[in-house]
């Protein structure tokens, strides 16, 4: 193909030769030169560049806000969480105590396993909280917060219920079977 081609501009070069640019080109050519002006090809690649220049400091602008506006409800998020986490902790706090108190000898053994599991699961939910704080995550938080008020819930009515027939018993004169009988 190469050979081709050469052999084509050979056997064609008067054909190319006699063909040169009009005096008005010569004279806009050598002007240029002379006093330095640069085209207006160039004038419309600067015109270009400033054009993106100009998009990109816009596309800055614009996307700036957006990144403070998640910012901001990140942060509304996470506030929000911790006034609940405070009252439901709380909540919890004052449960546990009055387990305690109700069943001295025993403690929280009943359920501690359940319960246990149950802070476990929150440690890990409050880690991705601090991690990426959404509206998802804290309902999870709040429902495990709530499921384990519910759990102690049903360990005070448990013991309280106990508490109530021992009672009556202690009052009846019945005195608890012995295991050794």
């Amino acid at each position: 193909m190469n050979d081709e081609l050469e052999r084509f501009v050979k056997e064609n070069r008067d054909a190319f030769d006699d063909k040169e640019p009009s005096e008005k080109i010569w004279n806009e050519v050598s002007r240029s030169i002379k006093t330095g002006k640069k085209t207006t090809l160039w004038n419309s690649v600067v015109i270009w560049r400033a054009a993106a220049m100009l998009f990109m400091a816009l596309s800055v602008y614009l996307l700036i806000p957006k990144t403070n506006n998640i910012t901001k409800q990140r942060e509304a998020t996470l506030n929000e969480f911790a006034d609940v986490e405070q009252f439901y902790i709380a909540q919890i706090s004052e449960k546990t105590a009055l387990i305690q108190e109700l069943h001295k000898t025993e403690g929280l053994n009943g359920f501690t396993h359940d319960f246990k599991q149950l802070e476990a699961m929150y440690m890990v939910l409050k880690e991705e909280m601090k991690r990426s704080p959404n509206q998802k995550v804290k309902d999870a938080l709040v429902l495990n917060l709530l499921v384990r008020i519910d759990l102690l819930n049903q360990q005070l009515h448990h013991l309280e219920n106990d508490d109530h027939t021992t009672q009556e018993d202690t009052d009846n004169g019945k005195s608890k079977p012995s295991k050794n009988v």
